[in-house]
């Protein structure tokens, strides 16, 4: 059976979506994580392009996608800015190399949804320790004077 582009989105963004599930703030993340974040930030970007070549400027896919990421990753001011550059950057870098939808966006779409994936189920597998404050102990309910 072969692999449409449609299945190549819904595997992409299902991935996606699990990256997104077990996510931690972005400075938590260490330094190679942040890298695939810029580097899915880019896929990301070239993916909203090709998929607008077919779609039309209107189709927002892609980019609700990215404004996830950024929600859920929480990065600070800095590494949200490399995100949206790099999402920038990979969303020009196609829309000028394949402004019209035929087989060859076809063939980058996949292309880039294959990247992009690999990217997803990397951050998706990936444990992060993330540290908590303990909670404020409760008069009430806590220690001896509680009782």
């Amino acid at each position: 059976m072969a692999i449409t582009n449609g299945m190549f989105r819904q595997l992409f963004s299902g991935l996606l979506v699990a990256a997104l599930a077990g996510a931690a703030v972005a400075q938590d993340r260490p330094a190679d994580q942040r890298q695939r974040l810029l580097e899915l930030a880019y896929a990301l970007g070239e993916s909203h392009a090709l998929r607008q070549a077919c779609e039309g400027e209107g189709d927002q896919f892609w980019r609700a996608r990215m404004m996830r990421l950024v929600q859920v990753e929480r990065p600070g001011p800095t590494l949200e800015t490399q995100l949206r550059e790099r999402f920038n950057a990979g969303f020009v870098a196609l829309r000028g190399q394949y402004p019209a939808c035929d087989e060859a966006s076809h063939k980058a779409e996949a292309q880039a949804a294959r990247r992009g994936q690999a990217l997803a189920l990397k951050l998706s597998q990936s444990t992060i320790q993330v540290r908590r404050d303990p909670p404020a102990p409760d008069s009430v309910a806590d220690g001896e004077a509680a009782r």
